[in-house]
């Protein structure tokens, strides 16, 4: 079970964020477009930037979904994955400055698409971790959650300088015994 924390808090969850932060960031870019606030040739350049480094980045965690056998997070990348494999085999994947305009509506439809995707693979990928954590944790029921919330509390405190008489941690272990 370590594996399966390491494979979703240091390598799925930061994909995540960088391909919705990435997918985000383009959206925005071809909103400044069509209110033309940026120019055709910036908002070219500063998209056509992002689209290798995720194209390669959801690509590598489809592969990983894949070979780690988390089928359902495999089978929600999937189609945007094979979709990006088509994208660069067909060479349409950049897009060109003098078509920019002609293309910004579907260009952001898909992009928004595509954030709804990778946002929904966050949300997944976050109910996997706190699956994990109350699983390590060892919490079976209400109270002994409650017991770590008040724990956590307890020493957040103390490292915030913040004296805490005995008689306080005393009632708080007794109201869980």
């Amino acid at each position: 079970m370590g594996w399966n924390l390491i494979f979703w808090l240091l390598i799925c969850f930061p994909a995540n964020i960088a391909l919705l932060a990435s997918t985000f960031y383009q959206v925005l870019i071809l909103s400044d477009l069509e209110s033309d606030y940026i120019n055709p040739f910036d908002a070219s350049s500063r998209i056509n930037y992002f689209v290798l480094p995720e194209f390669i980045g959801q690509g590598a965690l489809c592969a990983l979904c894949l070979f780690t056998g988390h089928w359902f997070m495999f089978l929600l990348t999937v189609p945007v994955t094979c979709y990006h494999v088509r994208l660069y085999v067909k060479r349409e994947h950049l897009i060109d400055v003098t078509e920019v305009f002609r293309v910004v509506n579907a260009e952001k439809k898909f992009r928004i698409a595509k954030l709804a995707l990778y946002l929904t693979v966050l949300i997944v990928t976050i109910f996997r971790l706190t699956l994990i954590a109350v699983y390590y944790l060892g919490i079976e029921d209400d109270d002994d959650l409650r017991y770590l919330w008040f724990t956590l509390r307890i020493q957040v405190l103390e490292m915030l300088g913040m004296n805490l008489s005995e008689t306080l941690q005393t009632h708080v272990s007794t109201l869980f015994d």
